[in-house]
């Protein structure tokens, strides 16, 4: 996100957590169901990022799409973004919401990049080490996939960084010999 889109998604953001501020949980659903139909349909999101569609074609593609999935409030929120012309950082708006809405509920994220795709039962052991290095009550795994690292992962929570991959290894032990950084 640049700057000027968090500028932009951080008062819409609190505002649409404000909105829905007694179900933060039913929130944290929709916003995810809204990330996962917008990161899978590239059609739509180039649709409602569209200048020449007026505002009300805008609203009738967000009601046909999203109004059996997601609260009304949620729909309620979209057609403001329509209305001020902020429906194109739809994107930014939900990444800031979801982010102030995990801290409301305590849950904390982990951006974790991998060698290779992690099964379901290394992400529940990635999981609980994370709570119990964290100590948080809550762990929300953000997964991605670099073969770059050659085996192992990198979980980055907050400012902290853990790096136990096989080229931050290789790193670390050519620093500590005074060759060059790989």
């Amino acid at each position: 996100m640049t700057s000027r889109n968090i500028k932009l998604a951080q008062p819409y953001a609190e505002a649409l957590l404000e909105l829905n501020s007694g179900s933060v949980d039913k929130v944290i659903t929709d916003l995810n169901t809204l990330s996962t139909i917008l990161s899978e349909s590239a059609d739509l999101t180039k649709a409602l990022s569209n200048p020449l569609l007026s505002a009300d074609t805008k609203k009738g593609i967000i009601k046909s799409v999203f109004e059996e999935s997601v609260s009304s409030s949620i729909i309620k929120f979209l057609m403001v973004l329509c209305d001020r012309g902020r429906i194109s950082y739809l994107d930014s708006i939900i990444e800031k919401a979801l982010e102030l809405a995990y801290q409301k509920s305590s849950i904390e994220i982990a951006h974790v990049i991998s060698s290779v795709e992690l099964t379901t039962a290394q992400e529940e052991t990635l999981t609980a080490k994370l709570k119990s290095m964290t100590g948080a009550k809550q762990i929300k795994l953000k997964l991605s996939v670099d073969a770059k690292l050659i085996g192992g992962f990198v979980a980055q929570i907050g400012s902290k960084i853990i790096d136990n991959s096989v080229k931050g290894q290789l790193r670390q032990m050519s620093a500590y010999l005074g060759a060059s950084v790989i």
